[in-house]
Order: structure tokens, then sequence, then C-alpha cells
């Protein structure tokens, strides 16, 4: 069984930084093989693509956060990051860090097979 258990998030301010990360582990998950992926879902918004990021290091970003926010990857640690700059109000939401095991980057969230529990980032004004 494949587990993605992302790092706590917190409050900050506008104009900040943040860096979340996402350990994935379970005996049958190649890490290195899978896509990983970033989303995240406002109060009474839908959930939403942040990044993306492929076994081959292929990078995808949503329009909102390019410049801003940076995914990267360590295989050998089996884990996902999401480097956050620049941070703005509007960015406040529950990030989840979800895997593709088979296929490529998707911006789709029902393209992901396994998902994290998702951690709070506050952005205060």
């Amino acid at each position: 069984q494949v587990q993605l258990e992302e790092s706590r998030g917190g409050l900050v301010q506008a104009g900040g930084s943040l860096r979340l990360s996402c350990a994935a582990s379970g005996r049958t998950f190649i890490f290195s093989s899978a896509a990983m992926h970033w989303f995240r879902q406002a109060p009474g918004k839908e959930r939403e693509f942040v990044a993306g990021i492929g076994w081959r290091t292929f990078t995808q970003y949503a329009d909102f956060v390019k410049g801003r926010f940076t995914i990267s990857r360590d295989n050998a640690k089996n884990t996902v990051y999401l480097q956050m700059n620049s941070l703005e109000p509007e960015d406040t939401a529950v990030y989840f860090c979800a895997a593709r095991t088979r296929g490529l980057v998707s911006s789709t969230p029902s393209d992901a097979d396994v998902w994290g529990q998702g951690t709070q980032v506050t952005v205060s004004s």
C-alpha cells in the first residue's frame, strides 16, 4: 500500500516563503517512476493543480504559480518538494501531494491514484 505524508504547512506573511515536502512509502511503490504532483483546495473552491514533476524531472506548473513556486524531487529519499516564494493571501489553501503511479504528469485530479492527507498553508496579508 502506498502512502504519502506531507510536511506541516503553516502561517506565513504575504511575500514570504515556505517549503512543503511529501514523503512516499510502500513496498510496491517505485517512486522514481511515478509522476508526482501538488494540488490545492481553498474553502468553497474545487481542488486545483499547482505543479507536477515527471520521472525524468519534466515539470509543469499552473499559470498562477509560475515564477513563484518550484517543484523538485529526490528519488533517493522518495520525497517531492514544493518551494513556495512570494506567497500571496490567495495561496491560502490545503495543499495535497498526489502520485500518478503510472503515466505522465497530469493536471486532472482524477488521474492521480494516491493522495496525501493534505496540509494547511495560510498566508496573511
